[in-house]
């Protein structure tokens, strides 16, 4: 896993199923419901490097509004890490690790 600190940490809602995904080739772990963000943002510090600047992002708007949670799954599909639910087996790619 990342060393980098989670940015989210869960307080509540410890009791779902769990889900399992890969965040860049590693594995992870988030819970039942979880949004590909919230899943994200509970392993590592940051979403994804923005393409232009490089600069680290964690999302914007949260509601799908804007375009600064964009991730990609590892069949090439963009997915709005806000509105998407992470799902057994997913296969997400963020650009490098956070």
């Amino acid at each position: 896993m990342n060393s980098s600190p989670a940015l989210l940490h869960r307080m509540a809602e410890k009791n779902r199923a769990p889900v399992h995904f890969a965040i860049d080739g590693q594995p992870a772990l988030a819970l039942e419901g979880d949004t590909v963000l919230t899943a994200i943002l509970t392993q590592r510090a940051q979403l994804r490097r923005n393409e232009f600047s490089h600069e680290p992002r964690a999302g914007f708007c949260l509601m799908g509004a804007c375009q600064d949670c964009w991730v990609m799954a590892a069949s090439g599909e963009r997915l709005r890490a806000c509105t998407t639910f992470v799902t057994e087996g997913m296969d997400l790619t963020t650009g490098g690790p956070a």
